[in-house]
Order: C-alpha cells, then sequence, then structure tokens
C-alpha cells in the first residue's frame, strides 16, 4: 500500500491579512502623522491653556469672592450687634422681632439669637404644628452653638466658614435672666452658581478651541508640510539619476532654506561622483580593454607566427606576462580601494626602517631609467624608523612616486627626500616638474575618482585611483599629509611619519 503524503498546513489566510492590514495602517499612520501630531500638540496646548486659564480664575474668584464676603459679613455682623444691643427705635412701634427682621432684611443676611443649649429664639412665628417631630430637627441648633463656642472662645465675636456659609457670632444682653448669642450667616451659594457657569463656559470654549486648533493646524501643516513633500519628490527623482533638480522653492523658514541648500549640495555632490565614476568606468574598461587586445594578439601570434621560433615565442610571452602583470595591477588597485573604504582590511603594527624601504620602493622604479630615461633624484637620511603596517606604506610611496612619473615634465626628472623636520616627526615628500595642479582642482585630486584633465605620460599604469588608496591609507594610520603645487612649475606630494620605535 502507497502512503498517503501528508501535505503541510498552510498559514492561514487570516494572519496574511492581518500582517498586511498593519502594513497598511502603518503607511497610513506615517502619511497623516505630521498632521496627527501638529494638531494633538495644539489641542493639549489649548485645552491646558482653557483648563489652567479656568481654573485660575475659580479659584481666584473664589478666593476674592470668600474674602470680599468674610470682609462684609463682619462689617454687618458688627452694625447688627450694635443695633439689636440698644432698645427699638420709636418707629419700630416695639415689635422687636420685626426689627429683627427688617435688620436682616436690609443687610441680605439670616440673623439668629440662640441661649447657649442651641435653643431658637428667634425667630419663632411660624405656621405650622409645633408638636410635628421635624420641628424639633428644624429648631435644633445645639452643633450650631458648640462650633460658635469653639471659635468664640475667649473673644468678643468670631468669623468662621461652615456648611458652605459665613457666620458671624457675638454674646449679646437680650434676656435679663439668660445667655443670648447672635447667629448671623450669609449664604455662598452664589459662588457655587458662578463656578457652574464658568465650568459651562469654560467646557464651551474648550470645544470651540479644540475646532479653532484643528483648522489653525491642518492649514500650519499643510504650510509646513508642503516643502518636504515637494522636496521628497525632487529627492525620488534625484534618486533615479536626475541630478538637474532644484531643492530651492518658495520663501519658506530659515530651517527649510538650510535643508534646501544641504539638499542641493548633497546633489551637487553626487553629481560629481557620478561623473567621476562614468570616467573611471570608462578609464578602467580602457585601461583594462588594451592588456586583454595584447595579450589575445601575442598569443595568437604565438599560435600562427612565433610558435616555432624559440626567441620570437619568449619575447612575445613575455608581452603575455607583462600585460596579465599589468592586468592584475588594475585588479588589485580596484580591490585595495573597496576593501580599504569599507574598513575590512586590517593594518599590522611594525617597525619599519623608513630609509631603507623607500631605497627598495625606488627600485621598482629603476626599468624607467633604463628603458625611458628617468632620473630620481634622492634626498635620504639614514636610521629614520616609524611604526605601521609596512605593506600598505609600500602602497602609498610607490602610489606617490608613480604619480609624479606620470606627471613630471619633459626633463623626466622625479626628486625624492627623506628628512627630519623636528625632533619627533620625518618628512617623505616626492616632487615631480611637471604643469602643477590648478588650485580649484587642489581639493578633489585625493577623490576616489578624480583624474586630471591635462593628458600627461603614463609610463607607471593605473586606474586614477592611487592618490584616493593613499588618503584612505593615511587616514586609517592618522598620518598628515598633503600636497603643494604651483601652476608651471610641478607638484610637491608629502607624507609626515612620526619617529617611533615599537620599544618607545
Amino acid at each position: 500500500m502507497k502512503k498517503k503524503q501528508t501535505k503541510k498546513p498552510k498559514a492561514p489566510k487570516t494572519e496574511k491579512r492581518s500582517r498586511f492590514d498593519k502594513f497598511a495602517f502603518r503607511a497610513r499612520q506615517n502619511a497623516s502623522s505630521i498632521y496627527f501630531l501638529l494638531w494633538a500638540i495644539f489641542g493639549a496646548l489649548s485645552l491646558v491653556i482653557v483648563l489652567v486659564s479656568g481654573f485660575s480664575q475659580q479659584m481666584v474668584l473664589a478666593q476674592s469672592y470668600r474674602e470680599q464676603a468674610a470682609r462684609e459679613l463682619l462689617d454687618k455682623g458688627q452694625k447688627i450687634e450694635r443695633e439689636i444691643s440698644r432698645e427699638p427705635p420709636d418707629w419700630a412701634g416695639g415689635n422687636y422681632s420685626g426689627y429683627i427682621r427688617m435688620l436682616a432684611q436690609n443687610h441680605d443676611v439670616d440673623i439668629r439669637i440662640l441661649d447657649e443649649e442651641g435653643t431658637l429664639l428667634f425667630p419663632r412665628e411660624h405656621n405650622f404644628d409645633p408638636s410635628a417631630p421635624e420641628v424639633e430637627e428644624i429648631l435644633d441648633f445645639s452643633e450650631e452653638i458648640e462650633m460658635l463656642f469653639e471659635n468664640l472662645e475667649g473673644k468678643a465675636y468670631t468669623m468662621y466658614e461652615t456648611n458652605n456659609e459665613f457666620v458671624y457670632g457675638a454674646k449679646v444682653e437680650l434676656l435679663p435672666n439668660a445667655n443670648t448669642y447672635l447667629y448671623v450667616t450669609q449664604s455662598l451659594k452664589f459662588l457655587e452658581t458662578v463656578s457652574a457657569r464658568m465650568n459651562v463656559r469654560m467646557m464651551l470654549v474648550s470645544v470651540f478651541l479644540f475646532v479653532l486648533s484643528f483648522v489653525v493646524t491642518s492649514a500650519v501643516a499643510g504650510w509646513f508640510t508642503t516643502p518636504i513633500t515637494e522636496m521628497t519628490q525632487k529627492a525620488h527623482q534625484l534618486a533615479q539619476g536626475n541630478f538637474d533638480v532644484d531643492f530651492h522653492g518658495g520663501n519658506y523658514s530659515k530651517e527649510m532654506v538650510e535643508l534646501a541648500e544641504a539638499l542641493n549640495y548633497a546633489r551637487d555632490e553626487l553629481s560629481k561622483t557620478d561623473r567621476m565614476q562614468k570616467e573611471l568606468i570608462a578609464n578602467v574598461s580602457h585601461d583594462f580593454k588594451t592588456p586583454l587586445t595584447m595579450i589575445k594578439g601575442y598569443a595568437s601570434m604565438i599560435m600562427e607566427i612565433s610558435g616555432d621560433i624559440p626567441e620570437k615565442r619568449n619575447k612575445h610571452a613575455q608581452v603575455i606576462v607583462d600585460e596579465a602583470d599589468r592586468l592584475t595591477s588594475l585588479v588589485n588597485d580596484v580591490l585595495d580601494l573597496s576593501k580599504i573604504g569599507s574598513g575590512i582590511e586590517t593594518f599590522k603594527e611594525e617597525e619599519v626602517d623608513m630609509s631603507a624601504y623607500v631605497y627598495e620602493i625606488l627600485d621598482r622604479f629603476a626599468y624607467l631609467h633604463e628603458t625611458k630615461g628617468y632620473t630620481f633624484v634622492t634626498e635620504i637620511e639614514e636610521g629614520l624608523r616609524t611604526v605601521a603596517d609596512e605593506g600598505k606604506i609600500g602602497q602609498v610611496l610607490y602610489n606617490l612616486i608613480g604619480n609624479a612619473v606620470n606627471y613630471t615634465g619633459e626633463d623626466n626628472r622625479v626628486y625624492v627626500s627623506l628628512k627630519k623636520i623636528s625632533e619627533d616627526v620625518f618628512r617623505f615628500s616626492v616632487r615631480d616638474t611637471g604643469k602643477g595642479i590648478k588650485p580649484e582642482e587642489l581639493s578633489g585630486i585625493w577623490e576616489r575618482y578624480y583624474r586630471s584633465k591635462d593628458n600627461h605620460k603614463r609610463p607607471v599604469q593605473g586606474t586614477g585611483l592611487g592618490l584616493s588608496i593613499v588618503k584612505r591609507i593615511l587616514e586609517r594610520h592618522r598620518f598628515h599629509y598633503g600636497v603643494e603645487s604651483k601652476v608651471g612649475e610641478g607638484s610637491i606630494f608629502y607624507v609626515d611619519f612620526p619617529i617611533k620605535t615599537l620599544d618607545k
């Protein structure tokens, strides 16, 4: 029997949808985030301002009203105390209760007369059934008289706040055989009413400001994001290779202008790099093509013509070997620059006898003296040592000398110097007698794709990457380097090495 093949369960589609939905949500969120953030900030700021100002005004109003009410009640209480301590005027007709009621009405307060037990002595003229059970609760002021005693102890009168009202209390002599007390109150319900109205207004103002902040934020966000959107679109054009885009737009803020200038600078640098890269590809292609053509041509000559003639065969084979070495050198230049630039290649620390090493590098150019009549004028001090990666420093020396050979003048002379310039530093320099470098080109000669526009001899073959390799090696070593040049007089390339050994 054949076994049934079990199919692996497929991932549920809902999971894919959920991931897609999350991605879509993030995209929508990112697309509108600046609007949301600005609106949230404006809205929260408006709300905070309204709440802080509203509550602060409410607190100030409540405090001011309480202070004013306390002052007024104190003044009214003292006046009422003086009035009831005297006989009622003649126009009152002996109606003492009516007189006190008139005082309460005139001063807009409630006046009560209590005995020391808290029994209400005034007012008592009410049309209700004295036998009803709630009457005793209404007329019971025992708690109030106890609080009055606590606040009145040792004082002629007292002022305090309780049960959302101000109380003025004082002991008055009204009955010959009993202690009586004046109990004047003024309600603070007006303050509650005003606070409630302010809360309603605060809510309305908050809603209005929220709507207003949304409108203002939309306008501000639109004004703010317009240049960003334009720059984003132009950045996409730049990414597609359009180096004619200009990031300057309307008269936006100072920061936007600075950003536009930075992007324009980046555009110019990218354009320059792109142009130099294309030139490099063209030069490298030409340099690769020439030895490949030579190798193919001489290989054909060996097969067809010189295969049976040892002298010619060896001569043609040597050409093939030389051109293969040249190709290897070209490839190594490109690989070295890539490794050094990316930080992949490691550097060793070893003690180098630079005086002997410069002579060793110069020996590689001896064939130019024999075959093309080049002269190398040297001024080298003995015993100068430093600590560096010997192989990499050899590349620096070779590339600088080779560059001078390529660009020197008709006299075919190259000047190589190695000597101390201070107690701790010695300088390696190479001088040619060529046309020199224009001032506007000096800053770019160390760049990766730089090559002088002037025609020159090239007895030392290369890709034009030599100075870029020199720059990266010396920067990794943290050695100082530079160039001095005058048009028509030649150029001097130099490197400063610290005098150092592994023992120090």
